[in-house]
């Protein structure tokens, strides 16, 4: 087993239309703005940019993400890592209710050294960091499609 390959999928009930979902995901430069652990996030040219995260452990995820695919008849968008993270991303939205499910999947090798070092002892404090990560952004943009301020 690699212990510093990982893969994570994440849930997101948003009581919002998919169209609406599907439009705050394509923007990923505004997610700083609803989403507090992504640090920065700057387009570098139309399909391309650089993404800084951190969530409660004390280090900094840097990575260009380059965009895959953006099918948003089918509600897909997905983009590929490269940088602290090597791999893929890709979030589906589709109806649900009256409102979207957001599904985040994700696969990566974790290149950042000293995440590398600790990847066994480390393991399920950077899943649970993940995990929390992802919490505190499905409330953000709760928050940002209902026209309110971020939650954290």
């Amino acid at each position: 087993m690699d212990w510093s390959h990982y893969r994570f999928r994440s849930l997101w009930a948003l009581p919002a239309p998919p169209a609406a979902v599907y439009d705050a995901l394509a923007r990923a430069e505004d997610y700083p703005g609803w989403w507090p652990q992504v640090r920065e996030a700057t387009r570098t040219d139309d399909t391309s940019g650089v993404i800084k995260i951190r969530s409660v452990l004390p280090y900094t995820m840097t990575f260009t993400a380059r965009e895959v695919l953006r099918d948003r008849a089918a509600g897909v968008l997905e983009v590929a890592m490269s940088g602290d993270i090597d791999g893929w991303a890709r979030w589906t939205v589709t109806p649900r209710g009256g409102g979207s499910l957001a599904r985040y999947e994700q696969v990566v090798d974790v290149n950042k050294p000293l995440l590398r070092r600790l990847a066994v002892p480390g393991r399920p404090f950077f899943r649970a960091n993940h995990w929390l990560m992802m919490r505190s952004g499905r409330r953000g943009l709760t928050a940002h499609l209902a026209g309110g301020h971020q939650a954290v």
